[in-house]
C-alpha cells in the first residue's frame, strides 16, 4: 500500500494511505439546510478523447459534468454554474459556457436543485477602442441566456470592464444599468486579482477601501435587485466589514477559500452564507457540517470543517487561479470522472509535488469514498511522471 510521494525538493517520501473514508461521507443525504444558503462552484469534466487545442473551443463530457452536479444536489448543496471554478476565461469559452448553463439549469429543474449561473463578458476581448456600451451589451447577452434558463444570475467581475472603465463612475453606470433591467435579484461577485490578475483595480481603484465603498454604493442604490454578494478577496476581516455594512436582506456569500469555517459560523453580529470552489471536493463533508450547524452546534460544525482548511489553502496557494487543477485531481481520485484531463490542458498547471501533497492531505482527511481507488489512481499518476516505486 505504500506510496512514494515527491516533495518540493525532489525527494521521495513514503506515505501509507488510509483504508477507510471519513465516517461523515457515509451519512445519507439529509434534509434541506435551514441556517445557511450554500452553493458549490462546480468544475467541468473535459472530454479526454476530443481532438482539441488549448486555444480552441472547449470539449466537455456532458454526461460526467451533469452527473457531478447531481452529486452535489443530492447532498443538498446548490450549484454555482459557469463560474471561475468551471474555468471561465481559462479554457471554457462563452459558447460552451452558454450550453453548460442551459443543460445544468434544465437538470436543476428536473432534480429540484438550486442553481445560480455566472454572467460575464468573456465573449468580448477588450481593446483600446472598446466602449462601455460594448461591455454592457456583452453582459446583457449573457444575462439573457441565464434568465431564459430560469437560473439566478451571478454578475461576475469583467476583464473587459476592468480594462475599459476610467474610474468608479463607470462601474456605477454599468452595474446600475444591469441591475435596473435584471428580472430577478442577482448575486454580485467581487473576484480579487489573486484569482485573476486582469481584475486588478476593480471598482475603479487598487485601494481596497475605496473599491469597497464603490461596491457598497452599487448595492445601496439597488438593494431590491441584489440577492447577495460573493466576496473572493481571501481577507476575512474585510469580508466581515462588508457584510456588516450591507442593506437589510442582502446576503453575504463567502468566497474566501482560506477562512470559510469562521466566516460561515459567524459571530454575534452576523454570518456569511457560502459560494465556494472548495466545496466542490468537500461537498458531502461540507453538507454534513452545515447540517450540524443547523442544530446550533457551532463547535461541531468547526470540528468538521476546520481540519479541511490546510487542504484548501494548499489548493488555492499562489498562483491562486490554478486551484482548478487540484479540484479536478480530487474529483478524479474520488471516482467522479474517469480521467485527469481538463479543458485547455490545465491539468499541467500544477507540479507533481503539489498534486502529491493535495492527495496526501485529502486522503488524510478521509475525503475519498474509495481510498483504494484513489491510491491506485495516484500510483498511476506517479508512474506517468516516472516514479516507479
Amino acid at each position: 500500500m505504500t506510496l512514494h510521494l515527491p516533495d518540493a525538493h525532489g525527494a521521495l517520501r513514503a506515505y501509507e494511505p488510509r483504508t477507510e473514508p471519513l465516517p461523515a461521507l457515509r451519512s445519507a443525504p439529509g434534509s434541506a439546510f435551514t441556517s445557511r444558503t450554500v452553493f458549490s462552484a462546480a468544475h467541468v469534466v473535459a472530454d479526454p478523447y476530443a481532438d482539441t487545442s488549448p486555444d480552441g473551443p472547449a470539449a466537455v463530457d456532458w454526461d460526467a459534468t451533469l452527473a457531478f452536479r447531481r452529486h452535489l444536489w443530492s447532498h443538498g448543496l446548490g450549484v454555482a454554474e459557469a463560474m471561475d471554478t468551471a474555468q471561465r476565461g481559462m479554457g471554457l469559452d462563452w459558447a460552451t459556457a452558454a450550453e453548460l448553463i442551459r443543460r445544468s439549469a434544465a437538470e436543476a429543474r428536473t432534480t429540484g436543485g438550486r442553481i445560480a449561473c455566472g454572467v460575464g463578458t468573456d465573449q468580448l476581448t477588450a481593446t483600446t477602442g472598446t466602449t462601455l456600451a460594448e461591455v454592457r451589451a456583452a453582459y446583457e447577452e449573457q444575462l439573457a441566456v441565464v434568465e431564459a434558463s430560469g437560473a439566478r444570475a451571478v454578475l461576475m467581475a469583467s476583464r473587459a470592464l476592468a480594462a475599459t472603465a476610467e474610474g468608479p463612475d463607470d462601474y456605477l453606470e454599468v452595474y446600475g444599468h444591469l441591475l435596473r433591467q435584471a428580472a430577478e435579484p442577482v448575486i454580485l461577485h467581487w473576484l480579487g486579482p489573486m484569482f485573476d490578475p486582469a481584475l486588478e483595480g476593480y471598482w475603479g481603484s487598487s485601494d481596497l477601501d475605496a473599491a469597497t465603498d464603490t461596491f457598497l454604493e452599487v448595492i445601496a442604490a439597488h438593494p431590491d435587485k441584489v440577492d447577495g454578494i460573493k466576496v473572493s478577496l481571501l481577507d476575512a476581516r474585510r469580508e466581515i466589514d462588508i457584510r456588516r455594512r450591507l442593506p437589510q436582506g442582502v446576503r453575504c456569500y463567502t468566497g474566501d477559500d482560506f477562512n470559510y469555517p469562521e466566516l460561515i459560523a459567524g459571530d454575534e453580529q452576523g454570518f456569511s452564507h457560502a459560494l465556494l470552489g472548495i466545496f466542490d471536493p468537500l461537498g458531502p463533508l461540507a453538507a454534513e457540517a452545515v447540517r450540524v450547524l443547523d442544530t446550533g452546534d457551532t463547535d461541531g460544525f468547526r470540528a468538521l470543517l476546520d481540519p479541511t482548511v490546510e487542504l484548501s489553502r494548499h489548493l488555492f496557494q499562489t498562483p491562486t487561479r490554478y486551484y482548478k487543477t487540484g479540484v479536478v485531481l480530487l474529483a478524479w481520485l474520488s471516482g467522479h470522472q474517469s480521467h485527469f484531463t481538463m479543458v485547455g490542458g490545465l491539468q499541467s498547471a500544477r507540479s507533481l509535488p503539489h498534486l502529491a501533497r493535495a492527495y496526501e492531505l485529502a486522503d488524510g482527511l478521509g475525503l475519498f469514498p474509495d481510498p483504494k481507488l484513489a491510491e491506485e489512481r495516484m500510483r498511476n499518476l506517479l508512474s506517468l511522471y516516472g516514479v516507479t516505486r
